[in-house]
């Protein structure tokens, strides 16, 4: 369970930094993000306008028709044309409320699509470039909800959360102007209770903020933990384990529930917060403003009482607006800790500054003084000293745990040497680029990789230039001429159409194709059944002769021809000699060996009885 640990953010992170950075990626898309902005605040100037409109017709059409009936009700007559000069009014600035809106949406799902896009790019850019150790933490789930979920919360917020701010403040702004232009007296009372609602907003946004941090690390955890049990549904059934599955995936789910409903109480608490704002301010404008507007000299018209009522009810919208924008902003915050952690996170194994390219491997390798460990204080291999010679066969031989792969992931520069050096041809390889290291290297893993495609794409998949008669040639060099006619079956995903058995083979000839100088296979015949292992041993057999190779094998039987055997124990190599020189010396190989000749024969001898 240590991979679905999610790193906890406590610190009280400003938000201010956050924004700056996500704001950023907008830099490429400058035209759309100030057509958005323009046309967001050209609908709030205009919806800020409606009030005075609205002023404008009580005062000039409906007040004077009203005194009209008074002063002479029996020959009252209606006027209505300055009625509909005001519907005509309403009816254009609706229009452009219409159009303007319908810019700014468009603009905003650009802004958000195209941002999406480049967060995610550069994640997986990353994912891609970050070493093995990485990975050795960190769950496939868990990466998902970064590159998903994550990803598309925080480009929200510079989308559809970012029209509520800056139509907000645009509001609050324009509305505020308006208000002192008319009276100034009841713009102060208007104005007057915003500064406590952002008071109170920042109280609640450090509680949003608490538990938004929760709720994503729990839901990193839930995808993690979902993953893997879907993954290993097998074993659970096997081992009878469904319901200790269910019950951790429950007591993820739990805290998930309430990590959310708190965040979501608290993100509630800004609308019956604004409401009662609201409330108070349309109180105070109907009792300063009704006595501002009765007596004999009144100072307020009518239709201004009127106008700042709407205002009093109008202005506290766009604070709701940037307050939920604010705690949105928060929620985010967290998902964009977690994006911007793996985004900034250093690339362990990379190139030095100023190492060049190897010019051409031959597949001399060796390793000098070499030690390594993955975790401090837990030495996997400790002052290691070997020297192969180019197109020398090497195998692996040794307990599990003991070093093999370790040294075959050293070679390939996916861990370096915490101590020692490692050259190949005679040069120190950490003075050379790593992409020119691996392209000339041909790895066959224990559990084979194919991407969703056909069978030809898989091969095809380390040598795009390769032509159609390469990729037979591989097919024909290993062995194995039937899957010629199968080059254009779709494999699935991760291969899952094809047995171990077919996807390890697919593997051998992807790496044949790439016609590399150091040939590498991890136990990459464990899972080929022992007809299909004769089969295409021959097809090993001259891979390895004209190439440097290192072989860990499961079944010992399949290395006796290599040049060397390396006996691997504890992370030392404790012997070194051809399959013959070890049987005559009677040590560790020769029990090693004895031992599954002895269990194999048993083996075959209980089954033809």
């Amino acid at each position: 369970m240590t991979q679905f640990k999610d790193k906890d953010f406590r610190q009280n992170t400003s938000i201010f930094p956050f924004l700056k950075r996500l704001f950023g990626y907008t830099k490429k898309y400058k035209k759309f993000l100030i057509s958005f902005i323009i046309f967001v605040l050209l609908t709030a100037a205009v919806e800020a306008v409606l009030p005075i409109v609205w002023m404008k017709l009580i005062d000039n059409a409906i007040v004077p028709l009203v005194n009209n009936y008074f002063e002479n009700p029996v020959n009252y007559v209606p006027d209505y044309s300055e009625l509909w000069k005001y519907v005509g009014m309403y009816f254009i600035l609706g229009c452009l409320v219409a159009a303007f809106v319908f810019v700014f949406i468009f603009c905003a799902g650009r802004i958000q699509e195209f941002v999406m896009f480049d967060v995610r790019q550069d994640l997986f850019k990353k994912l891609q470039k970050l070493s093995f150790s990485f990975y050795d933490k960190s769950a496939v789930g868990w990466l998902m909800s970064r590159i998903t979920s994550d990803s598309q919360k925080v480009t929200e917020l510079i989308s559809w959360s970012l029209i509520e701010a800056v139509w907000g403040l645009g509001m609050i702004f324009f509305c505020t102007v308006v208000m002192f232009v008319f009276n100034w007296k009841l713009a102060l009372i208007v104005i007057s209770i915003i500064p406590v609602l952002f008071l109170l907003s920042g109280k609640i946004r450090k509680l949003i903020l608490k538990y938004s941090r929760e709720s994503r690390k729990f839901n990193s955890e839930i995808t993690a933990s979902f993953n893997e049990n879907i993954s290993g549904i097998e074993v659970n059934k096997s081992m009878v384990q469904e319901n200790r599955a269910s019950s951790d995936f429950q007591t993820l789910s739990e805290k998930m529930r309430n990590s959310s409903f708190w965040s979501e109480c608290y993100t509630a608490l800004y609308t019956p917060i604004i409401i009662f704002g609201g409330s108070v301010g349309a109180a105070l404008v109907i009792y300063f403003g009704g006595k501002m507007t009765i007596g004999l000299n009144p100072e307020i018209t009518i239709g201004t009482l009127a106008a700042f009522f709407g205002y009093a009810t109008l202005i506290f919208e766009p604070v709701l607006d940037i307050s939920r924008f604010y705690a949105q902003a928060q929620g985010c915050l967290s998902a964009g800790e977690r994006i911007f952690s793996i985004v900034d996170l250093e690339v362990v194994v990379k190139d030095k500054k100023n190492s060049d390219d190897f010019d051409d491997i031959k597949g001399e390798v060796e390793f000098k003084n070499v030690s390594f460990y993955y975790e401090q204080n837990k030495p996997v291999i400790e002052n290691m000293n070997f020297k192969i010679s180019a197109g020398q066969s090497i195998a692996l031989v040794g307990e599990t745990g003991g070093g093999k792969s370790t040294i075959i992931n050293l070679i390939s520069r996916f861990y370096e040497p915490v101590a020692g050096q490692i050259f190949i041809d005679g040069q120190d390889y950490m003075n050379k680029t790593i992409n020119s290291l691996r392209r000339r290297l041909g790895i066959v893993l224990q559990t084979p990789h194919l991407f969703s495609g056909s069978v030809r794409d898989n091969i095809r998949y380390g040598n795009e230039n390769a032509t159609e008669e390469d990729i037979l040639n591989a097919l024909k060099f290993i062995g194995i001429e039937e899957y010629i006619e199968r080059l254009d079956e779709e494999v699935g995903e991760g291969g899952e159409n094809l047995s171990m058995g077919e996807k390890q083979l697919i593997s051998f000839a992807r790496a044949v194709l790439a016609n590399p100088s150091i040939f590498i296979m991890d136990e990459a015949t464990s899972s080929i059944d022992t007809l299909t292992e004769a089969k295409i041993q021959s097809g090993i057999n001259e891979i390895i002769k004209s190439r440097t190779s290192f072989i860990i094998a499961h079944r010992l039987s399949t290395i006796k021809s290599c040049d060397r055997i390396l006996v691997v124990k504890k992370g030392k190599i404790i012997e070194d000699g051809s399959h013959k020189e070890l049987m005559i010396k009677k040590g560790y190989y020769y029990s090693l060996y004895t031992r599954q000749l002895r269990e194999q024969r048993e083996k075959e001898i209980l089954e033809h009885n």
